[in-house]
């Protein structure tokens, strides 16, 4: 489980100034679930505030991926680097071809559920990247390389170009390589799961 801290007071500002000098941090440590609670009659209102630390979010992390490690029959070894309020985890086993699963389909389910978890216990949608063996960075610049390659026939035969069906992050990768080339543009088209990308020539 996450941890939790519930502070409740008659000062949102008083609370979490005292949380945080009671435990030397500062606000981008946490994350502050907040409720005004109605005073009963005659008292003024209330504020109950949730806390969570971020540190406490990479713990449980590490003890979530400690608990696959044994289901899985695997030696996972994990690096985790919180950046931008994005949690990119590296996980390294004895069995990267099973972490990684056909086309990258057991990280990605593996991603969604962690995610799932997280906010079922803090109700919050934390950004996550998960990755095994660098296998989503070689694999997104085999994107990039493939992109690009595509971009310079499209400009040379001025025909617009349909990708094959990808991932919100994939197409992201997709428009900003686009957008180095003059004269291309991009377009998604098509609905999830099998939502693309369409490569298009423009004229001056």
């Amino acid at each position: 489980m996450i941890k939790k801290v519930n502070l409740t007071g008659k000062s949102k500002e008083e609370l979490i100034k005292q949380y945080l000098e009671k435990n030397n941090l500062t606000e981008n440590d946490i994350y502050l679930i907040e409720q005004e609670v109605e005073g009963k009659l005659f008292s003024s209102k209330k504020y109950s505030i949730d806390v969570i630390t971020k540190e406490s979010v990479i713990e449980f992390i590490k003890e979530y991926f400690q608990k696959i490690s044994e289901l899985m029959n695997l030696t996972i070894n994990i690096e985790i680097r919180q950046t931008d309020d994005i949690y990119n985890i590296l996980l390294v086993s004895d069995n990267n071809a099973i972490l990684i699963g056909k086309e990258g389909r057991t990280l990605e389910a593996l991603q969604t559920l962690l995610r799932q978890t997280i906010n079922n216990q803090i109700n919050l949608h934390l950004k996550i990247n998960l990755d095994a063996s660098n296998y989503k960075v070689k694999k997104n610049k085999n994107l990039e390389y493939e992109v690009k390659k595509i971009a310079r026939e499209v400009l040379k035969s001025k025909v617009d170009a349909k990708l094959d069906p990808m991932t919100s992050f994939e197409r992201r990768i997709v428009h900003n390589v686009i957008n180095d080339f003059k004269n291309l543009y991009t377009e998604s088209e098509g609905e999830t799961p099998n939502r693309y990308v369409v490569i298009k020539y423009k004229e001056d």
